[in-house]
């Protein structure tokens, strides 16, 4: 009994002692008074700023919800725009906390590059953009076109796996930014422009005559885009994990951003776990227990931040699809709360 009593005090020990060393992000944080999010900085609907430098988007309200859970204030987050060639590095080198970039989730990112995805806030896939003139009606009509995309992405290996696959010619035209190749595009040096879905949307709202395009049909890949952070500190990785979780179980428990406050007295155990009124599931992560409150109550639940930036409150229009709640024919689905 001595020996088992020594060895759960070790135990307890070493836990106290790896929470200590793994605090490290959220004390940074705190310490600096803000959040500093790697965003995108020249895609609508996930991470734009307008021209008074108000940034709006998936991704940017992800880092607000993030900001809410932490200080209870949703402003106190630094939007940093980064490259899709430079987001990484960013990540890596402490630049930024936490990578909420329209980025997708691969094996050899989340093993090669030092970092872990800590979910997926937006399930997209691969598509194309043509011109209505041109008469195709599928990707498969593509052969021997000359293909705009962005290097350095997995837009651009898809591509080239799909073209292969399919028997077909392809003549890529690459370009270091999304920016270059939409502008290659509009100005008739490619035939088709090839990025994420959702992306698309968002790019045929840029060129010159938006209706002279149309997206075509076929999506040729799975990119679950999500949140990153860096290797190493387990809390951090958990109190991003969870900013999302919450917010997905807000949307799946009906508590919105205007019934938030009412919502505190209702007699659910979930709804009480989710916002703080039960156990202590916020003190477990470092914060306080009404952080799913604050997120709610600062920036809204899953669902209403989805119809305001891509959805059908936003230009872009984009309906639920795959992003629906599990509940409604989606696959968006989070780990309880208990």
């Amino acid at each position: 009994m001595k020996r088992i009593i020594t060895s759960l005090a070790v135990a307890g020990a070493l836990a106290l002692s790896a929470s200590a060393a793994s605090a490290q992000t959220l004390n940074t944080v705190k310490q600096r008074g803000q959040l500093q999010c790697g965003a995108n900085g020249s895609l609508a609907g996930f991470g734009l700023p307008d021209a008074q430098g108000n940034w709006t988007g998936l991704d940017v309200e992800f880092c607000r919800a993030l900001a809410a859970a932490i200080f209870n204030d949703p402003t106190k987050v630094k939007f940093v725009p980064l490259s899709a060639k430079d987001r990484f590095t960013a990540l890596q080198s402490g630049e930024v906390d936490v990578l909420a970039r329209n980025t997708t989730w691969t094996s050899s990112r989340d093993t090669s590059l030092g970092l872990n995805f800590t979910g997926v806030n937006y399930y997209d896939g691969q598509g194309f953009m043509v011109r209505k003139a041109l008469k195709v009606n599928s990707a498969l009509e593509l052969n021997d076109a000359a293909i705009c995309v962005q290097q350095g992405t997995t837009t651009e290996l898809n591509l080239a796996d799909y073209f292969r696959a399919n028997k077909m010619k392809l003549k890529t035209v690459t370009f270091a930014t999304a920016d270059e190749a939409v502008k290659a595009y509009d100005a008739g040096r490619c035939d088709a422009y090839t990025t994420d879905a959702s992306a698309l949307y968002a790019e045929r709202l840029r060129v010159v005559n938006p209706n002279d395009h149309i997206v075509l049909p076929e999506i040729i890949s799975k990119e679950p885009l999500g949140p990153s952070v860096r290797h190493g500190d387990d809390q951090w990785f958990d109190i991003v994990k969870w900013t999302l979780f919450a917010m997905i179980n807000a949307e799946d428990l009906g508590v919105t951003k205007a019934n938030a406050d009412d919502m505190l007295k209702s007699d659910n155990p979930e709804i009480k776990r989710l916002l703080g009124t039960e156990g202590k599931h916020g003190e477990a992560l470092g914060l306080t227990n009404d952080w799913a409150y604050r997120i709610v109550k600062h920036v809204g639940n899953y669902g209403e931040v989805f119809e305001r930036t891509v959805g059908q409150g936003s230009p872009l229009k984009i309906s639920r699809g795959l992003n629906a709640l599990w509940s409604k024919g989606g696959i968006q689905y989070a780990p309880p709360i208990r």
